[in-house]
Order: C-alpha cells, then structure tokens, then sequence
C-alpha cells in the first residue's frame, strides 16, 4: 500500500497522477486487444499469415507502448519538453528521408521498412509538434523578449511542407488543426481567425487541385451512387449497420471479411458488426471523457506551459479518434487515420503511448512546485518544502 508520506518516486506518482485519465487508456487498451481477437484472425488468414499473427504483434505492442506511456507519465514538464524537442528533430529528420528512400505505398513515400517493423515517422512527430509549439505559445505570455510567435509561425510550415510532399495530407490537417488550437488558446485576435479560416479554404482547395489522390477522395465521397468507387466507405458503412443495435457477436461478422484494412482505418465498422452499435457509442463515450477529464485536469495548472501542452495534446487525441470514426460513418471523406488503442499497427500505438505519456506527464498535480512557484522559483525545478525553522524554504 502506497502512503501519502512516502517520498519515493513511485509514491509521488501515484497520488499525483490522474488515475481517472489512467484508467480510460486502460480500458481503451484492454478493450481494444479483446475486439482484436475477433477482428484480426480473418484479416491474418486473408493474407496467408498465421491465425493470431496480428493478435500476438498487437500484445506485444500494447506491453511495450503501454510501459513506454507509464515510463512518460514520470516525467516533468521540463523533462517533457526535452524529450518532446528531441523527438521532433528526430521525427522531422526522418520524414524527410522518406521522400528519398522510403517504401512507396500506393504512389505515397511514408513508411520506413526495419527488420520485422515498419515505421511512419509522421506519427512521431504529432505528439512532438503539439507540445513544442504549445511550449513556444505559452512563452509569449510570459517572456516578451522571446520571439516564441514568430518560432511557432515557422514550426508549422517547416512540418507541413515534407508531410505533403510525402504525400500525407491526413496528417497534414490534423497537425494544422491542433496548431490553430493552440493558436486560439494563446488569444489570437478575430483577425487571425479570420484569415487563418481563409488559408485553410485555400489549402484544401489547392490540394484537390493539385494533388491527385486528394481529388479522388473527394470526387468519390461527393458522387456516392455514381460512377466513382466507393467500395470501401460503402462496405465499412454496410458492416456497421449489419450488426444493429447488440451485433452479430465475436467473431460472427460477415462484411468485414470483404471490408479492406478492417484492423487498422476501419476497426470501428467492424466494432459495429460483431459488438454492436451501443458498443460504439459506449466507446465514443470513452473517448468523449478523456478529452472532457484531460481538458478539465489541465484548467487547473498553474504552469502556462503545463496548460497549453495538455490542450494541444488533447486535441490531438480527441481529433484523430473523431476523424476515424467519421470516415467509418462515412461523414466524411476516408482519411487512412487510426483509432488510438483500437486499430492494429506499431507506429501507431507508438504515437499514442507518446501522446498519452506525456499527457499523463503534464496533467499530474504538483501543489510543491506550485508553491515554489509562487515564491518566485521555477516550476520544474526540485520541489520545495518549508524549513523547519525561519520561514526559509531548502529544496528536496
């Protein structure tokens, strides 16, 4: 049993993080490991693979990424930014070597091909960018000699420009969406809202004009019932609406067996299928709360940086899990954007761990560096406790 007076590492931890944050992942990672023993052995045996190929690669990720996400949580905003700077550089470096040497997958170059894994850098740069240009945004409001507005101007451009050149316009959008979140959150003036909706229009136009996969998405999604494939929207929305309200039951699902990528983009569908429509609206429910609790957890930190962080982060999560299970419904166009601890793959599960780690990492209560704080000392610094004697504070 953990007391509150024990000084360990691990005891610190666990009364200050948010265990209702940390038990949503855990039931999102355990929840999604089970719909998995049911979604992906008909995907394994289509391929030619072993019967629980792709259940026994998901355990292993969900032990791996799973520990990386508890590893993060330890970590100071400090230690957060560090690592986030870190592994932006990295990320960033490795997506431009993608556009060179990576493998091409249907006309796109964003996968790097190691020995039994396959890595999409840009999944490592999502959390990364967040909590960068969160950083660089809450410096502005308390060190006006920085030029941290003109550092996010330039971050967002210096991302975008190699994820599009890649082609990866999926990612693109929701880097940009969490960069004006975050923009907005730092108390952009109406002007800026203004012409940043208007730059997004011209983007968005300019990339069905000029990017031939981006036109056919839309064009296909526009023409429903016409002469445009849509077989794969159209089979994820007929396989959700085949399991009703309870579902077909585990394992029973017929349309996902036709149903192309049903373990990654559209295990949602498949959800549907075989546990029903209530299971997928108990699982937007879940999704709905974390971004509700994390938003809530951040609200009530003194540290500007800690506040801007979580929120990027947040939107971050909260965004890709709303865009996936959109396309599922077919409310908008597909995507190729993944349901965090639901969907199959590595470089995914890579990203969330990230995401949530240091979400985790950021919204833990800190009332001793709060005080220091107060005092006139650094928030991430050692924590202060008040000397025994002359009202003089001694660090830990």
């Amino acid at each position: 049993m953990v007391t509150r007076a024990e000084r360990t590492a691990f005891g610190e931890w666990w009364w200050t993080i948010d265990r209702w944050l940390m038990s949503a992942f855990l039931v999102l990672m355990v929840s999604g490991f089970l719909f998995g023993l049911a979604a992906y052995p008909p995907v394994a045996n289509k391929l030619g693979l072993s019967t629980f190929h792709f259940v026994n690669r998901q355990a292993i990720f969900l032990v791996l990424f799973g520990a990386l996400m508890v590893g993060l949580s330890f970590l100071s905003p400090r230690q957060v930014r560090r690592a986030a700077l870190l592994l932006l550089v990295v990320g960033l470096g490795l997506v431009v070597f993608t556009l060179f040497f990576g493998a091409e997958v249907k006309g796109a170059r964003r996968w790097i091909n190691l020995p039994g894994f396959s890595l999409q850098p840009s999944e490592l740069i999502k959390p990364a960018f967040a909590v960068i240009v969160a950083w660089a945004f809450s410096e502005r409001q308390t060190r006006r000699d920085m030029p941290s507005l003109v550092i996010a101007m330039v971050l967002l451009p210096m991302v975008v420009v190699p994820l599009i050149r890649q082609p990866d316009l999926g990612q693109t959008i929701l880097i940009t969406a969490v960069w004006c979140a975050l923009f907005f959150l730092a108390g952009l003036h109406i002007l800026w809202v203004v012409g940043l909706a208007g730059l997004g229009v011209v983007g968005l136009l300019a990339a069905y004009r000029f990017l031939p996969h981006v036109t056919d998405r839309i064009d296909r999604f526009l023409n429903k019932g016409g002469t445009s494939d849509t077989f794969q929207t159209d089979m994820a929305l007929e396989s959700m609406l085949s399991g009703g309200w309870f579902g077909r039951g585990p394992g029973e699902g017929i349309v996902k067996r036709s149903l192309p990528d049903s373990h990654t983009d559209f295990m949602f569908s498949v959800i549907g299928e075989e546990f029903g429509a209530i299971t997928c609206m108990l699982l937007a429910l879940v999704y709905a709360f974390i971004v509700v609790r994390a938003l809530m957890s951040a609200r009530e930190s003194n540290d500007p940086f800690s506040r801007m962080a979580a929120a990027g982060l947040v939107v971050l999560f909260g965004l890709q899990s709303f865009i996936n299970m959109a396309v599922n419904l077919n409310l908008i166009p597909p995507k190729g954007m993944t349901l965090p601890f639901l969907s199959y793959g590595g470089s995914s599960m890579l990203s969330v761990a990230i995401t949530t780690g240091f979400l985790l990492a950021l919204t833990r209560k800190r009332p001793k560096a709060a005080l220091y704080e107060r005092l006139g000392g650094a928030q991430d610094e050692a924590p202060v406790y008040p000397a025994p004697t002359g009202g003089k504070l001694h660090h830990a």
